[in-house]
């Protein structure tokens, strides 16, 4: 990986790319810690060093970098947009219209990017105002006493949620500036931004602990031990033989290669651990403004955080019903026989249409069950230690975020090694 970043920075376009993407991601990372008009800072620190990064605010709290509790101009970071690509990509099954757009090739696509850009503001909207309006009621801190928004006017929050929405609009530019002048995808690099700016803070809280060395230097092997397996099973893929049958088109001869299909075990990424992870957690954020003595909100406050019984087993159930839900939604079986068929492909021992599609589903079916299983365990990681070592706090979204520094992180390196050879291409006369 260092070899590869090194002859990137050797050559002079491939130096100017790497240099506009950390450019970008730095002024990430400056939007995420400068304040939104009408915040009182200091009690914003205060109140911070109180909470837990817990629940839903938790986990829009570690892909905004930290900045979505800090109130700063990015702190709903990258997760509107996220959510928005999620919702678009549902929509498919459900609007045919959208399922055309998306075999329409670059034009439809575009046309579906201009949506998720739309959608992206309107929940940015809609996530400011939510945000703002717990802020001010209080409810963001709970355990605080004093106000982060101290004698705002409907004014004051207007404009906050104007400043938090913009800033959503301009981290996705940022993210398409990326894509389109850096290197890699640009989204999913301040994705890693943003977590990687907030682990080293979540490992050295340890150190503060009873017996803080230890627990460190333990955490540290099961980090590393994790980050084996996600490089090991990120990178394995399940390959499907096709065979495509010679074919005469006037006096030249097509066909009659062979390729194969890949299917990766973890088809569905992380987007079932952020799907189980928003559902469980809306219990516990509508339970805030609810009545403390009332039945419900005590049970949710008993029997839905992140250590009990019911929450690990509900937040398993979910993990593993969603990994399959997603898959059967990107992955089609019929779609891609159709498409062997129509330029005569087919699986060796398996007939072409109906047995093509009935040996798709049977292999992604038993694909997606062992990738479910393996993402289950990473997801559920990061609470087995904070109950095995007894953290006081807990370790957000540790399996996840592994989870995604791994695979961005392999998917740029391996985009710059594509750039070196293009650039660096060996005939066979050298």
């Amino acid at each position: 990986m260092l070899t590869a970043f090194m002859q990137a920075f050797r050559t002079p376009d491939l130096r100017g790319k790497l240099l506009f993407t950390l450019g970008i991601m730095a002024l990430f990372r400056l939007g995420s810690v400068l304040p939104t008009p009408g915040v009182n800072i200091a009690n914003v620190q205060t109140c911070v060093g109180q909470s837990k990064d817990a629940g839903l605010l938790g986990l829009i709290n570690v892909f905004s970098g930290g900045a979505l509790l800090q109130l700063s101009v990015f702190a709903l970071g990258i997760m509107p947009y996220i959510t928005a690509s999620i919702i678009i990509q549902l929509l498919r099954v459900v609007i045919p219209r959208f399922e055309e757009l998306h075999k329409e090739g670059q034009s439809g696509n575009a046309t579906l990017t201009q949506y998720t850009r739309y959608l992206t503001i309107g929940l940015g909207v809609l996530q400011s105002s939510t945000i703002v309006a717990t802020a001010a009621s209080g409810a963001l801190f709970p355990t605080c006493t004093v106000s982060v928004i101290p004698d705002a006017s409907p004014f004051d929050l207007a404009l906050m949620i104007v400043t938090m929405t913009a800033g959503t609009g301009l981290i996705m530019w940022l993210g398409e500036l990326i894509t389109e002048h850096g290197i890699g995808n640009g989204m999913s690099l301040l994705i890693f931004t943003s977590i990687v700016a907030r682990m080293p803070q979540n490992l050295f809280s340890i150190v503060g602990t009873n017996n803080g060395a230890t627990k460190f230097l333990t955490v540290l092997i099961v980090i590393l031990a994790a980050t084996l397996a996600v490089v090991f099973i990120e990178q394995a893929t399940r390959r499907i033989p096709v065979q495509y049958a010679k074919r005469m088109v006037g006096r030249r001869q097509y066909g009659g290669s062979t390729t194969y299909i890949p299917i990766k075990i973890n088809t569905a990424g992380v987007i079932p651990v952020i799907f189980a992870s928003s559902i469980l957690a809306m219990p516990q954020l509508i339970a805030q403004f609810g009545n403390k003595e009332s039945s419900w909100v005590r049970w949710i406050s008993n029997n839905l955080s992140q250590t009990d019984t019911v929450y690990l087993v509900g937040y398993g159930l979910l993990i593993l019903f969603f990994a399959f839900f997603y898959t059967a939604i990107t992955f089609n079986p019929e779609e891609i026989a159709d498409n062997m068929k129509k330029y005569g492909g087919f699986i060796p021992g398996i007939r072409a249409g109906e047995p093509t599609v009935r040996y798709l589903t049977y292999v992604i079916n038993r694909v997606t069950a062992a990738g479910s299983v393996y993402l289950l365990i990473l997801a559920l990681l990061p609470t087995v230690a904070v109950i095995w070592l007894g953290l006081s706090q807990n370790l957000p979204f540790g399996g996840t975020t592994i989870l995604i520094m791994v695979g961005v992180g392999l998917q740029t390196v391996k985009e710059i090694n594509s750039q070196l050879q293009q650039r660096h291409y060996e005939g066979f006369l050298s």
